[in-house]
C-alpha cells in the first residue's frame, strides 16, 4: 500500500513539474504562467520613462480646444505637417482632420521678349492706341523683358484671349504660367487637450511653421458636425 502511495506521489509531482514548465499549456488549456504573464513585461518599452502626471498636467489634459494649422500649400507640405503631428503625439491623442481646396493658377497673355528698345516702344504705342492695358512681366526672369496684356485663371482662358487679340491683328503673343494651381490644406484638431496644444504651439518643427491658432467659427462648426 505504501509503495502504491509513493508511486502516486511521484507521478503527481512529475505531472506538476511538467505543467509548471508550461509544457502542457496547449493540452490542459490552463497556462502555467497565466497569473504572472511575464511576456507582458518583456513587451514593455522603456518602462522607466513612465511618470505619474502632476495635478496641473491632469487638469490640462481635461481641457479641450479646437486648433487649426495652415494654410499649407501643396501635398508635400501637408504630408510633412501630418508627420510632425504624429511625432508630437497628435495622431494618438487627438483626431486630425484635413480641409482642402484648390487654388487657381495664374496664366498671362504676354508678348515675346522685347530686348530691342525701339521695338518695345512701338509695341507700347500700339497698345495705347488700341486702348489695351499692359504692364511689365515680373516673376519670370528668363522671359523678360516683355509685357503682360491680361491675366487668367486657366490656360484655356488665356489661349482664348490670344485668339481674340489675333483677330484684332496683334501677333507675337504667348501664354505663360505665372503661378501653377496648388492644393491648399488646413489641418484641424477639433479636440486637442491642453498638454498637446501647449506642445504644438511651442514646436519649432519647420513643417509646423504656419502656426496653430484657434479654429475659425466655420472650421469649429464643421469639426463639431464631423
Amino acid at each position: 500500500m505504501i509503495r502504491v502511495l509513493v508511486i502516486v506521489l511521484l507521478a503527481v509531482n512529475a505531472l506538476f513539474f511538467v505543467w509548471s514548465r508550461g509544457w502542457l499549456d496547449t493540452v490542459t488549456g490552463l497556462p502555467a504562467q497565466a497569473g504572472r504573464e511575464p511576456q507582458r513585461l518583456k513587451a514593455q518599452q522603456h518602462p522607466e520613462r513612465i511618470q505619474p502626471l502632476a495635478a496641473n498636467a491632469v487638469a490640462a489634459m481635461a481641457q479641450r480646444s479646437c486648433l487649426e494649422l495652415g494654410p499649407l500649400d501643396g501635398d508635400a507640405a501637408l504630408a510633412a505637417a501630418q508627420a510632425a503631428l504624429r511625432n508630437a503625439g497628435a495622431g494618438a491623442r487627438a483626431e486630425v482632420q484635413v480641409r482642402s481646396s484648390e487654388q487657381a493658377g495664374v496664366w498671362v497673355v504676354a508678348t515675346i521678349k522685347l530686348a530691342d528698345a525701339e521695338f518695345r516702344a512701338r509695341k507700347e504705342a500700339t497698345y495705347r492706341q488700341m486702348r489695351i492695358n499692359f504692364e511689365p512681366l515680373e516673376g519670370l526672369p528668363a522671359e523678360q523683358p516683355a509685357f503682360v496684356l491680361s491675366r487668367h485663371a486657366s490656360q484655356a482662358e488665356a489661349a482664348a484671349e490670344i485668339a481674340a487679340l489675333d483677330r484684332r491683328g496683334l501677333k507675337g503673343l504667348r501664354v505663360l504660367a505665372l503661378k501653377a494651381p496648388v492644393n491648399r490644406h488646413t489641418l484641424v484638431l477639433p479636440q486637442a487637450d491642453g498638454l498637446l496644444a501647449s506642445r504644438l504651439k511651442a514646436s519649432k518643427d519647420p513643417a509646423l511653421a504656419a502656426g496653430f491658432r484657434a479654429c475659425s467659427a466655420a472650421a469649429a462648426a464643421s469639426a463639431a458636425s464631423s
